[in-house]
């Protein structure tokens, strides 16, 4: 396990320095960015750590991406560890991926005692993580809290659709889970009965000062895209059904594909839609080639369809497609946010999305887009063909979804609340934070009840090792691996 300060890091990846607060004023107002001020300013120096298992590739990494920057541009010391793996361990942690979205598949004890289990005790046997506030991102790394190396408030969160996860997956987490102060969720369905800990609900959010996130006029959107589609022979005057996630079994690229097949034959003359398809391959998912493959077949030798990956400029790229296009579709069967749904709508673009997981939150039926079931077809199809022949419906439904994400899912009002549970954690506010979902826990009327008042160790023994904890951390961070 290394970190964004670690020699490291600065060889591979790009330095996540603070960003100026006040950018965000014309995103949100300058009432809501005093606010976030005010929630920072105790918070000042202190230290809120992430955990998770990449740096680059999928939502969690994206969204830390911007995090890291956001919070030390508030003078909080954000810092970000990564728990790093052979191929096996991404292998099984990709199967407790899928089995907590309810897909159910063969799991054995070798690989969850050695590629799991093993790995996480090698990660931890030379760092410590410490923070006054520390969230572990996702199943892959949750493991740690369970080896003394991990100090500070910690807090799990997942990004996943568990309502119907494998029971038993859960159960071998669930001892984990409730080891840590709190967990945090997406949606209250997502969060299990059997949690004897406080849960929050808090919705994932893109960064408006992104590249990918840039709002450009058409022409500026085709100059970013002049390459790309050259190499691929995209004729940027047809209309673009546009559809952008990782190559990933849950994300239904074939279904996409099912029901464009089925829009073409009822399309308006002259209209001569085309289907683009870009994904990326991230570093903890061994699927992706093989469903990329998959997809490829269901494509076949289609010439209105085209797979893109791993472009390069994919931040710019991504943006400058949604720009233009004319819908975009996201029908996955399982979900636990869909950040690339809050992107499209982001860039003025209507959506069709799947009734699962966050995807309800963001995409109003009849209002800024459309939800189906992910394999009704024909209702995909009828959606596809509605935005593509109706300009000012088209342009009725972006413009609120735009206004949507503005008023929800910017990454200020994100750390809003993960300021207000620091706040709450490190005793500067009382007051229960108004998303939390659950009522008063077992672990919390245990401590309440059976808590030490007064512990056997002297002050001093404690001061020297609370120093003592803090040092290994700093020379782990200039530590030249």
């Amino acid at each position: 396990m290394f970190d964004d300060r670690s020699r490291k890091y600065s060889n591979q990846y790009v330095p996540l320095n603070p960003v100026d607060i006040n950018l965000y004023e014309p995103f949100i107002g300058k009432e809501a960015l005093e606010q976030i001020k005010f929630l920072a300013k105790p918070l000042y120096k202190k230290v809120w750590a992430n955990v998770n298992s990449t740096f680059v590739g999928g939502g969690v990494a994206e969204m830390l991406q911007s995090v890291i920057p956001f919070v030390r541009g508030l003078g909080i010391d954000g810092r970000w560890f990564v728990v790093e793996g052979s191929d096996d361990f991404f292998t099984v942690t990709k199967k407790f991926h899928n089995l907590l979205q309810g897909i159910d598949q063969p799991i054995t004890l070798e690989e969850i005692f050695h590629a799991y289990l093993d790995t996480i005790d090698e990660n931890t046997k030379n760092v410590k993580v410490v923070g006054h506030m520390v969230t572990v991102h996702d199943p892959q790394p949750a493991a740690i809290i369970m080896n003394g190396n991990v100090y500070g408030h910690i807090l799990w969160r997942c990004h996943i659709d568990t309502s119907n996860a494998s029971r038993r997956i859960w159960r071998f987490l669930l001892p984990y889970i409730n080891q840590f102060e709190g967990a945090i969720f997406t949606a209250p369905e997502f969060a299990k009965n059997n949690l004897q800990i406080p849960t929050y609900e808090v919705c994932p959010s893109i960064d408006p000062l992104r590249k990918k996130n840039k709002h450009r006029s058409r022409k500026e959107a085709l100059k970013v895209l002049e390459d790309v589609f050259n190499e691929y022979n995209i004729d940027p005057a047809r209309p673009i059904v546009l559809a952008v996630s990782r190559y990933d079994i849950h994300k239904n690229q074939v279904g996409i594909i099912k029901a464009f097949k089925l829009m073409k034959q009822k399309a308006a003359r002259g209209k001569h839609p085309i289907l683009v398809i870009m994904g990326n391959s991230a570093t903890d998912d061994p699927e992706g080639s093989k469903i990329y493959e998959e997809v490829k077949a269901a494509a076949g030798d289609d010439k209105d369809i085209y797979l893109l990956l791993n472009v390069k400029n994919n931040d710019e790229v991504v943006g400058a497609l949604m720009s233009i296009a004319d819908c975009f579709v996201h029908i996955s069967t399982k979900e636990g946010f869909g950040l690339v749904v809050t992107e499209a709508m982001w860039q003025g673009t209507p959506v069709i999305g799947s009734k699962v997981g966050g995807i309800p939150k963001q995409v109003m039926h009849g209002s800024n887009g459309f939800l189906v079931a992910p394999y009704e077809f024909e209702q995909i199809a009828k959606g596809m063909q509605t935005f593509i022949e109706d300009k000012n419906l088209r342009d009725e439904f972006g413009k609120s979804a735009r206004e949507h994400v503005r008023q929800n899912f910017l990454l200020p009002h994100m750390v809003t609340k993960e300021l207000i549970l620091m706040r709450y954690h490190l005793e500067i506010d009382n007051k229960i934070p108004d998303f939390r979902m659950n009522k008063l826990t077992y672990k919390e009327i245990s401590q309440a009840l059976y808590g030490r008042t007064v512990w056997p160790f002297s002050t001093n023994d404690l001061k020297k090792r609370i120093e003592a904890i803090w040092e290994g951390l700093d020379l782990e961070c200039s530590d030249p691996k």
